[in-house]
């Protein structure tokens, strides 16, 4: 206890001069003299391509749901439609995750992304291999099975 105590005192002793020490407000003065910082963006626009290698890789690197689903929102949230190469590796980190439905609606978004339907079903037998081998279906093959029972 008495420990304690003297440990106690010795801390409240030496705080405020440690704080005063750090805490001190910089005066107007002081911050005028000092150059102001700025944050410099490039101005590199990035190619079809670089994108394209971009999420590749970043589909290969997610290691979770969380991660798979943000790269997916990142992916779709530029204006424009994906490689099928990139939609692949998304498909492959989905099964990897073992998500269902987030392979299915990265078809949806797919079809939300595209200009028209031929677009859609370019894409379709472009990744339809793969769909195959990780059985994955398609929404409206989903709700025409349904019907059909």
């Amino acid at each position: 206890m008495v420990f304690s105590l003297a440990i106690r005192s010795a801390l409240r002793a030496s705080a405020p001069r440690a704080f005063a020490q750090v805490a001190r407000p910089a005066t107007l003065a002081m911050r005028m003299a000092q150059p102001a910082m700025v944050r410099n963006y490039s101005s590199h626009e990035e190619t079809f391509e670089e994108f394209t290698v971009r999420f590749e890789k970043e589909f290969e690197e997610a290691y979770d749901l969380f991660e798979v689903q943000r790269v997916l929102n990142n992916c779709f949230s530029y204006d424009l439609v994906p490689a099928p190469s990139v939609l692949e590796k998304a498909l492959q980190a989905c099964r990897r995750v073992n998500d269902f439905p987030t392979a299915v609606r990265l078809f949806e978004g797919l079809k939300y992304k595209v200009e028209n339907q031929s677009q859609y079903d370019e894409y379709l037998a472009e990744l339809k291999p793969l769909r195959e081998e990780l059985g994955i279906t398609l929404k409206e093959d989903l709700f025409t099975a349904e019907a059909s029972h």
